[in-house]
């Protein structure tokens, strides 16, 4: 990825702003380009974001924690899609996890087991068994705004190598909205 040019942030290559970032974002960033821009927390949430920073929704992907179970068994995993998209959790997710009941991870449950805030949760950093399940648009969206694991700060990488991460997989997950 080039330099950033995206919206109305300060962007900074991520390894020189590492205050920006949580520790496991930090520690999993690795050798992907990324860059950090520095925001109002009160601000993280997508639509408000966007509209502040003059981001647009396709270049915004969201990661969402999905809670699976089957036969006394318990799966995570990260779900990324475009702002502009919704993703099939009951339909495509549950199916390609084998996991009989599925639903969004409880907040409290997000926070502690992917050690970053709620609205910043990113896939750059989770738990090394996790599936990170990266829909095909972000994948292919070019440069994309992600959580940096806290709500004051996000995450600018291409969608590309969000699909490089070594648990990734990319698929269909999603529906344009409306």
């Amino acid at each position: 990825m080039t330099g950033p040019g995206l919206g109305k942030l300060e962007w900074r290559p991520a390894a020189e702003v590492p205050e920006l970032l949580a520790e496991p974002v930090r520690d999993g960033l690795g050798s992907i380009p990324g860059y950090a821009a520095a925001i109002d927390p009160g601000l993280a949430d997508t639509a408000a974001f966007c509209a502040e920073y003059d981001v647009p929704m396709a270049a915004s992907a969201n990661c969402v924690i999905v809670h699976g179970k089957r036969a006394g068994e318990s799966t995570y995993a990260a779900v990324m899609v475009l702002a502009t998209h919704r993703a099939d959790v009951n339909g495509v997710i549950r199916k390609h996890l084998g996991v009989r009941k599925i639903s969004f991870a409880a907040q409290d449950d997000a926070v502690s087991t992917t050690r970053m805030e709620y609205g910043g949760i990113t896939p750059i950093g989770l738990p090394a068994d996790w599936p990170v399940l990266v829909d095909e648009a972000v994948a292919n969206a070019g440069p994309v705004v992600i959580g940096s694991g806290i709500r004051a700060s996000k995450l600018l990488v291409d969608g590309a190598d969000l699909a490089k991460l070594s648990t990734a997989e990319v698929l269909r997950l999603a529906s344009p909205v409306g």
